[in-house]
């Protein structure tokens, strides 16, 4: 505790030393700018993170207090304390909105972790609550998702990350093959992103002539590709379209 109070007065009288100079350099804008001056961005930072965290962001200290919450949200975690993990990563991506991992545990915490806890509520008796405490979550845990893709839209991870939550969590594998595919056109996505998109398309009715089209693609793209998973999707869809014996895979 004593070396967490140390830092966190550092940040403060950092902070503090550095505001005049800031309000100087503001006021400069200000009548450059004729008067006109948006400090609509740091009104809105000051409400999300609070006042301390405010000084810290202004300091040039944002990674090292979203690190900091970064900690103590996993603690928050380990005591099951939703509430505060929920509160404490809202801090974090809003200090550190450019670092992709931030919003994908914040995503996993509140999509898995939190709506598993919430269905498993043994102090609520009616099943309808816990049914609908886990759904607000699957909901936080998609929000997390899909501002983290809006603040890192070429980051392949979080595209994927969505993809699984609404094929696990939602079951709409529509959408889930819909984000396979987007994160699989980004440079640095892993390859199997493409053939979980298609695995998720075989699933979507009314599509299985694409699906079919899209995983005998990737069939004929080599060994590698043939995995069991492919396999037995497209024989699925050989059966269901009717295809014929000389054109099905052996």
């Amino acid at each position: 505790m004593t070396r967490i109070a140390l830092v966190l007065g550092m940040l403060l009288a950092f902070g503090v030393m550095k505001l005049p100079a800031e309000r100087a350099l503001s006021l400069q804008h200000r009548s450059a700018a004729g008067g006109k001056f948006d400090d609509v961005v740091n009104l809105d930072l000051r409400e999300k993170i609070g006042q301390l965290g405010f000084i810290a962001a202004l300091s040039g200290f944002r990674a090292m207090l979203a690190d900091f919450l970064f900690i103590e949200a996993h603690v928050a975690w380990e005591r099951t304390e939703w509430g505060r993990v929920l509160f404490l990563f809202r801090q974090v991506t809003t200090l550190q909105p450019h670092v992709p991992l931030f919003w994908d545990m914040a995503a996993w915490h509140m999509a898995w972790n939190a709506s598993a806890a919430a269905m498993n509520d043994t102090s609520q008796s009616r099943l309808a609550f816990r049914v609908k405490a886990q759904r607000e979550y699957f909901a936080l845990g998609k929000d997390f998702l899909e501002r983290g893709i809006k603040n890192n839209p070429d980051k392949p991870q979080l595209y994927e990350a969505l993809a699984r939550l609404y094929r696990d969590k939602f079951g709409d594998h529509a959408r889930a093959s819909e984000f396979f595919a987007k994160a699989a056109a980004l440079p640095g996505a892993p390859s199997y992103d493409k053939r979980f998109s298609a695995y998720e398309l075989s699933h979507c009715e009314g599509r299985e002539r694409e699906a079919y089209e899209r995983l005998r693609a990737l069939y004929d793209g080599g060994e590698k590709e043939r995995l069991p998973t492919l396999i037995k999707r497209l024989k699925f869809l050989e059966d269901k379209l009717n295809v014929p014996q000389d054109q099905r895979i052996p």
